[in-house]
């Protein structure tokens, strides 16, 4: 029916449409890509730090040169050529044991997380994740009708004792979790990163727990202080499914990811790529081969970091001088975000129209949590605008933060916020602990 919103599918979809929802940052993305609006929201990387003409020639050569097999169907794994340029790049994040025969190329890494779960996830089944996590992941899973069972995080990443208590908290209600998701470094959306003595307590008590692990690092590579620490996957092998990603460090465009699985397990994924896709697109492959080959991918991330660092000094900086008292926000060492968490009695959700009327766009808290808390949380991106932008962006988020302020002291609620501004992250509606 031309002109209504009214869906006249509805009983038709099968059972586990019913999980699926709207994206709140895929709702963002009419309003934040106007060119008037700030977007503090997305995730987009600084593309245009690329040397875009270089990569244009590389493109017209693999074309040119390679079309008879770049513009063909290939294999559902993806080319062995790919695969051996992954197993070298993962080398230079600490992985240096994989064989090209354990990676499976996807298209992106949500495919990675999509195939995995149409691997080990039945209706009602349980997934652990860190509250808050990916919104594409709460996807995927809400798509497979599993449970997302949130465990608490603080500064140094996942906190042991909370997946202790959640996976016993999961069998006692006659249930076992099929498997931990986990973004261990520069996590989306927090910004933290799992500390070296919790990556070794986490694995051991999956091991004992017999519990899966995916882990997801899109953003290792993005470190601005030093090294990252050692990928879980790299500790140990067996248990432990490593998704990543050239959307971050290349081009999100060509939408080329991969997974890192155990050789028991890769044929089952790539015959579940196969039904899904047929095959990832072989000449996005060729040309992150072409890339990984041909040109110098190595400084392009050294690039990378120096960008991204500068533009998050400049957003926490702005966070500083201008955001109200009582607002709190991540420190990242790496990765695209910060998450902060509003004074109290302020709603991130509700107050969103107010921010796009003033121009300015972030990705409210509620869309990283399964149960929909998060209210009093919101995702700030650094990676896409300038510096100066940020700024603005900030400026004009503090005035709306202001008015809410003003109104709550005036029509309703306590005016009194305290005068504390703590920098820690801020993980759940209620604030977790200041470890400053």
């Amino acid at each position: 029916m031309t002109g209504t919103t009214q869906d006249d599918y509805t009983d038709r979809y099968a059972r586990r449409v019913r999980g699926m929802t709207t994206s709140e940052i895929r709702a963002l993305f009419a309003v934040a890509s106007r060119p008037e609006v700030v977007s503090l929201a997305g995730g987009s990387p600084y593309i245009a730090a690329l040397p875009l003409d270089a990569v244009g020639e590389m493109l017209n050569r693999l074309a040119a040169d390679h079309g008879a097999t770049s513009l063909q169907y290939g294999i559902g794994q993806g080319t062995i050529e790919l695969r051996e340029r992954i197993c070298e790049v993962m080398a230079l994040s600490g992985i240096r044991n994989a064989s090209p025969d354990d990676v499976v190329v996807t298209v992106g890494g949500q495919q990675a997380l999509d195939l995995l779960a149409r691997l080990f996830l039945d209706p009602g089944d349980v997934v652990l994740a860190e509250g808050p996590t990916y919104v594409g992941a709460l996807g995927v899973f809400q798509a497979a009708q599993a449970q997302v069972h949130h465990v608490a995080m603080d500064d140094d990443g996942l906190i042991p004792e909370a997946l202790e208590a959640a996976i016993a908290e999961t069998a006692r209600s006659g249930r076992r979790a099929k498997f931990l998701y986990i973004i261990p470094t520069f996590q989306n959306p927090a910004g933290v990163t799992l500390s070296e003595e919790r990556r070794e307590r986490v694995l051991d008590i999956c091991e004992r727990a017999g519990l899966l692990v995916v882990e997801d690092d899109p953003y290792g590579m993005l470190s601005f202080e030093g090294d990252a620490p050692l990928p879980l996957r790299a500790r140990r092998r067996d248990g432990v499914f490593y998704c990543s990603t050239f959307s971050k460090t290349f081009a999100p465009g060509l939408r080329v990811g991969w997974i890192l699985a155990p050789h028991a397990v890769r044929e089952k994924l790539v015959m579940a790529s196969e039904a899904n896709i047929l095959c990832p697109s072989a000449f996005a492959q060729g040309a992150v081969t072409q890339y990984l080959s041909t040109m110098p991918w190595r400084e392009q991330i050294k690039v990378y970091r120096e960008v991204y660092r500068e533009r998050r000094d400049a957003l926490l900086d702005a966070l500083d001088d201008l955001m109200p008292t009582g607002t709190t926000w991540t420190r990242p060492t790496g990765g695209l975000f910060v998450w902060a968490t509003l004074p109290e009695g302020l709603d991130s959700k509700a107050m969103m129209p107010r921010a796009i009327a003033a121009r300015v766009a972030y990705v409210p808290g509620t869309g990283f949590y399964a149960d929909g808390t998060g209210r009093s949380n919101m995702r700030l991106n650094f990676s896409f605008s300038a510096p100066e932008r940020l700024r603005e962006g900030v400026r004009r988020l503090s005035g709306v933060m202001e008015q809410d302020l003003a109104m709550r002291a005036v029509f309703g609620g306590s005016a009194t916020i305290s005068s504390h501004r703590r920098r820690g992250p801020a993980t759940a509606d209620t604030p977790g602990p200041d470890l400053a």
